[in-house]
């Protein structure tokens, strides 16, 4: 799964995906957590817009906003079978943007975190679906779920799922539901390249959302 991520690498994403229309002030983010606001990319009226969604979908047609706690994540094998995935994936698909992500490795009874980035510590994108919901008050909320695949050789011995990543020249085509069918959609949703990534340890302030700050992403052994 992916349940804690960062976007601390903000300068320049003007560029990077091809903004539209940036109307949003972002600030470096170190300890992203599930409930949260997330930086996302669509595709509308021609162009990639940012916006800010909440991180956790709730589909159009949920009764309640807390389902969207129970779907932050969307697993790659049956986004087709879900109901609550399936007309996102075919017409409201999106970017998740980020720099890196964490992931707890077990080791006897003790869960290290580790955060993994690419190798140069680019900003990347995670493969991601959004809905709108509006709730008995009348309110429009727009929310997302990161897409989730197997594991590639380097998150085998850290953990059993990974954040599909999105390489750099498939993400407009991933982006576009008037271009890319579903079947065409799904065939993206593969394990980053490892030779393309790297793993370190973290220290234990990420477990806690309300640690926030850049000691987040400091290798463990920097810190002594």
């Amino acid at each position: 799964m992916c349940g804690r991520f960062s976007f601390a690498e903000i300068i320049g994403i003007v560029e990077r995906f091809e903004l539209d229309q940036v109307q949003l002030e972002l600030w470096p983010r170190y300890n992203i957590a599930p409930s949260q606001q997330v930086p996302v990319v669509i595709h509308q009226n021609g162009g990639n817009r940012l916006f800010m969604f909440r991180w956790g979908l709730i589909p159009y047609w949920a009764k309640a906003e807390s389902i969207g706690n129970k779907l932050i994540n969307a697993r790659a094998e049956t986004l087709e079978e879900k109901p609550s995935f399936r007309r996102s994936f075919e017409q409201r698909r999106c970017l998740v943007l980020a720099d890196g992500f964490y992931e707890w490795k077990k080791e006897g009874r003790i869960k290290k975190p580790y955060r993994i980035t690419l190798l140069d510590g680019r900003p990347f994108a995670f493969a991601g679906l959004w809905d709108s919901w509006l709730s008995p008050t009348g309110q429009t909320i727009n929310s997302c779920a990161i897409i989730t695949t197997t594991p590639n050789k380097l998150m085998e011995p850290i953990h059993n799922r990974m954040p599909v990543i999105l390489p750099q020249d498939m993400e407009s085509v991933w982006l576009d539901v008037n271009v890319t069918t579903s079947h065409e959609a799904k065939g993206m949703l593969t394990p980053f390249p490892e030779e393309r990534m790297v793993a370190y340890e973290v220290s234990q302030l990420v477990n806690s959302p309300r640690n926030e700050g850049p000691e987040c992403v400091v290798p463990v052994n920097s810190l002594f």
